[in-house]
């Protein structure tokens, strides 16, 4: 696929729709606060959308590992990149199992007890296998996807990947297919006989 060809791929982010939510099963199911839980692909694909981070756990010689890392979303799969023959490069080519997670807090909601103090939330965690991308054109693709989403119509101005460059660079996608959503909004919950101490409450920004 020529460059042009790929600039004029359309980048938009299509949902699956909406018959088609996360899947869901005993390790990815929301239990505490269940009721806050969201199995739409519409919020999940939006916090990914807009974090474009994710931190990734894995296990390594026996021990949990996690590592803070950009990830973006093209339809329905997640994009992770890293070094190739990394440490990180080599775990996702095994095929194990990934649990990956993403979190922003959008404010804090201050109550009249030091106990109910919370914060508004948007979480996401999934899980899913990591499938090594070894076509120049779903590279190039991918790439695309992520520096137009961040400045559109960037990719088209720049240098495309050398061949150093795309050997030095492992991409892997994760389909999108179990995890679980899970948000708070809204202000304090105050137990009744709190409401009349002289102190304020309400939400700050984060």
């Amino acid at each position: 696929m020529s460059r042009k060809e790929i600039t004029d791929t359309p980048l938009s982010l299509p949902l699956s729709p909406p018959s088609s939510p996360l899947s869901c099963c005993p390790r990815s199911r929301v239990k505490r606060a269940a009721r806050r839980a969201s199995y739409d692909r519409a919020p999940a694909y939006a916090l990914i959308d807009r974090l474009k981070t994710a931190h990734v756990g894995f296990v390594e010689d026996g021990e949990p590992r996690i590592i803070p890392i950009t990830a973006w979303r093209l339809a329905d799969d997640l994009y992770l990149h890293t070094l190739s023959g990394g440490r990180l490069a080599q775990t996702l080519a095994s095929g194990q199992l990934l649990c990956i997670s993403f979190a922003v807090t959008n404010q804090w909601v201050m109550t009249k007890s030091a106990f109910h103090h919370s914060a508004n939330y948007e979480s996401l965690v999934l899980f899913g296998r990591a499938e090594p991308v070894t076509e120049e054109s779903e590279f190039d693709a991918a790439f695309q996807a992520i520096i137009d989403q961040i400045e559109p119509g960037r990719w088209e101005q720049v240098r495309a990947p050398n061949t150093k460059e795309r050997k030095a660079t492992a991409l892997f996608r994760v389909p999108i297919e179990e995890g679980a959503f899970k948000s708070r909004t809204g202000g304090p919950g105050e137990e009744p006989e709190d409401m009349a101490l002289p102190v304020w409450h309400g939400v700050l920004p984060a």
